[in-house]
This record gives C-alpha cells, sequence and structure tokens, in this order.
C-alpha cells in the first residue's frame, strides 16, 4: 500500500536524526499536539541549527529516500537492514520545503539520501530539487545538501551554486575502520572530492577581472561528519583525522556523531554506545585547536590510550597536567598564554587585553567581566591576588571533579 505524504515524512525525517551535521538547539521536546496550545519544539524533520551570529534557524532536515544500495555496518538504513522504506519525488521535496516555509515553520532546509540506483542519480535528483527551489520558486532560505563524493564532479559542482553549504561525509576517522565498516565506501574518493570542492570555492571567491566581483559559490563552506565510537578509534586520532580535514580541505565544521546502535546490527560494532559527554569533549577539544592555539598532540598527551577526560573539559585537563606554565598575571601575559587559562574565552580575553590598558585588572575585575572566579582563581595572578600554593595542592583536580554520585540498582 503506498504510504501518505505524512507516513513518508514521519519516516525519513526521524531517518536524518542520525546525521549530525545539523546542529540541534538541544531544545526541551514540547508538541502541542498531546497537550493543547500552539507549536511544537519537535516537528516532523524540524531541526535547529546556529547562524555565524547566534541565531537559531529552523530547517526541514529529511532524507530523500532512507533506500540505500551499499551496506554500511554502522548504518541503519544500510541494503540490508529491515527498516520501513520510503522516498519522495523531487517535486514533493520542493512543495514540502515552500509549504513549511510560508507557514514560518522553517527557514531552509537540510537535504540527505541515501544511495538510490548509483551516486550520480542520487546526486541528480538533489541537484534538481535546489536548482528548482532556487531557479523556479525564486527560494532565497538557506539550503545545506549532503553531497556524495562518488558522483560526477559537475553535478557537486552544480549544487555548490545553489546550495548555501555543502558536507561531505568522512563517516569514520580512519581508512581501516572504512574499509571494514563500509567497505563500499573509498576514502581516496571521499578526500578527492572535498579537494575538488576546495579549489572550487577558493576560485569563487576571487574577484573576477571584468566585474571585480566573487561568485556566489557554497558561500557557507564544507562540512563533514565522523561517527565515534563504531571502529574502536581514540581520541586522539579522531582528533589528529580533524585537524587533517581542517588544514587540508578548508572544513569549516568537523561534526561528531556518537554512534548508536541499531537494530539488526552487524557483530564488528559494539554493543552499547559511548557516552554522549566523549561527544562533548572532542567538540571542546575541537575548539581548543581552531581558536585557541592548542596543538592536537598536546590536548591527548595527559590522558592515558589517548581518549579525554571525561570528567573535565579538555583545556582545565590540560591545565592540571601543566601547572608549571601558571600562574599567569591578567595584567602582563600575552593573549596566547590568557587563551589558556581555564574559564577564559576569547571573548573574555579580548575584553581583558582592552580594559588593561586603562588599570590594572583586580578579580572583581575579571567578575565583572562574567568570569567564574572559582575556575581562574588557581591559575591567574591579579591586583591584589596571588594562588600562593594554590596551584601545587595534591587534590586541586577535586575542586572541578564533578560530584561523585550514588548509582542506583533499578
Amino acid at each position: 500500500m503506498r504510504k501518505t505524504l505524512r507516513e513518508r515524512l514521519a519516516i525519513l525525517s526521524d531517518a536524518a536524526k542520525y546525521d549530525a551535521s545539523c546542529a540541534s538547539s538541544g531544545t526541551v521536546k514540547r508538541d502541542s499536539a498531546a497537550t493543547g496550545g500552539l507549536g511544537s519544539t519537535e516537528g516532523a524533520g524540524i531541526c535547529h541549527a546556529y547562524a555565524p551570529d547566534g541565531r537559531c534557524i529552523s530547517l526541514l532536515k529529511i532524507l530523500l529516500t532512507n533506500f540505500c544500495i551499499y551496506d554500511c555496518a554502522y548504518c541503519v538504513n544500510r541494503s540490508s537492514s529491515n527498516v520501513e522504506r520510503a522516498r519522495f519525488t523531487p517535486e514533493e521535496v520542493v512543495w514540502l520545503t515552500l509549504e513549511f516555509y510560508r507557514r514560518n515553520y522553517i527557514e531552509g532546509l537540510f537535504l540527505s539520501s541515501g544511495i538510490i540506483r548509483s551516486s550520480d542519480h542520487t546526486m541528480e535528483q538533489m541537484v534538481r530539487i535546489a536548482r528548482e527551489l532556487r531557479l523556479t520558486h525564486n527560494f532565497r532560505g538557506y539550503i545545506h545538501l549532503k553531497t556524495i563524493p562518488e558522483a560526477s564532479p559537475h553535478l557537486i559542482e552544480e549544487a555548490g551554486l545553489h546550495a548555501d553549504r555543502l558536507s561531505l561525509n568522512i563517516e569514520l576517522p580512519t581508512d581501516g575502520g572504512i574499509a571494514r565498516l563500509a567497505p563500499e565506501k573509498k576514502p581516496a574518493c571521499i578526500r578527492r572530492a572535498m579537494g575538488e570542492l576546495r579549489l572550487k570555492i577558493e576560485e569563487a571567491a576571487e574577484p573576477t577581472l571584468q566585474t571585480r566581483r566573487t561568485k556566489r559559490f557554497v558561500p557557507a563552506g564544507q562540512s563533514t561528519q565522523m561517527i565515534v565510537g563504531a571502529d574502536g578509534a581514540n581520541d586522539a586520532t579522531i582528533l589528529s583525522t580533524s585537524g587533517r580535514l581542517y588544514s587540508s580541505y578548508g572544513l569549516k565544521r568537523v561534526y561528531y556523531s556518537a554512534f548508536s546502535p541499531i537494530p539488526d546490527s552487524s557483530k564488528a560494532l559494539p554493543l552499547i554506545k559511548p557516552p554522549l559527554m566523549r561527544e562533548h569533549r572532542l567538540y571542546q577539544a575541537d575548539w581548543l585547536y581552531r581558536f585557541y592555539g592548542f596543538d592536537i598532540g598536546e590536548i591527548t598527551a595527559s590522558q592515558p590510550g589517548g581518549m579525554l577526560d571525561l570528567d573535565l573539559d579538555p583545556k582545565l585537563a590540560w591545565a592540571l597536567a601543566n601547572r608549571a606554565a601558571f600562574p599567569v598575571d591578567v595584567n602582563r601575559a600575552v593573549r596566547e598564554m590568557l587563551l589558556r587559562v581555564p574559564g577564559l574565552g576569547t571573548k573574555t580575553v579580548a575584553a581583558i587585553l582592552s580594559a588593561r590598558r586603562l588599570r590594572r585588572l583586580r578579580l572583581d575585575d575579571l567578575k565583572r567581566l562574567g568570569v567564574s572566579i572559582r575556575k581562574v582563581q588557581a591559575f591567574i595572578v591579579a591586583e591584589g591576588w596571588t594562588p600562593r600554593r594554590l596551584i601545587d595542592r595534591p587534590d586541586l583536580r577535586t575542586m572541578f571533579a564533578p560530584a561523585p554520585r550514588q548509582l542506583s540498582l533499578l
């Protein structure tokens, strides 16, 4: 029996939840369908992402289809899976996007898909949707396409003409993991597609000789996603792969998605999912590498087995392992050293550098800047304050570690 549009929307929006390349706002679930009232934060296919200026943007997040000719062990939509299947036509995706937009439910579209028939056939359908929205319906909202590395370069190039962002998923942090769990995917092909896309983005950013204007081509850049905890790679390996991707392909973002056990899964996969805190710590470490001047190696060097500390954020863990670098004088230290102080972010450091031109800063001044004094006091010197022996206390870690919790037998 042919499924209704609503039924297919429920299936294909739920199938899209495994793609972390469109960040969720993390809001609580509220649905007027069950309790009365108006609206829903968890409507079918609607997710929330953040713009660079901090705005929360609602996106229609769906798969074109969850049919797939590939049999990736970690994917719930693999060809051997017994999940319920569904498929949209390109016209239906266009109609849904426009109708959701007209009703002010969304501000854009995030579209991914399983591979049907071939990579080129699937990519052509996705490009057709973006082209119809842009050229036929003059849609000016945000479009994010999850592209297929094995597709023809001219299809990926055309996708870049219509989409704001393109994603090419690397899937797993090591080539060995991909060969074992997704043998039909070729890491070299994925990296080649990333490299070609980077060259086209850089070429479009150069102003032309005739018009002195740049071309519009993937203005929000490209991103990728790695699954964490499926192949046994440690955090040091994951972050090293991220570092190479950022430096080699100019990615805007690497997303980390904690592996989630799926029905009828392969014996090669772990039976339990990794803690979500591990995913969170990877994002924090990623931030240290991109914006705080840390090297990948030093972030994980102090932890056994190349794993991040789940109890402490990576910057605090590094500071406790490198106490000789502290305390730091907030009135004299250079920006690079201030950024390594736990509790000081990039905006706060900029405010400190600006404020100390006018006066010597005290702890009260830092508090007015929004600094957590409890977190920084062991690592800084300020006017009227020195930590004395606080930084050398053997139990300093216990001041920051979460309180122990009583386990329940039920």
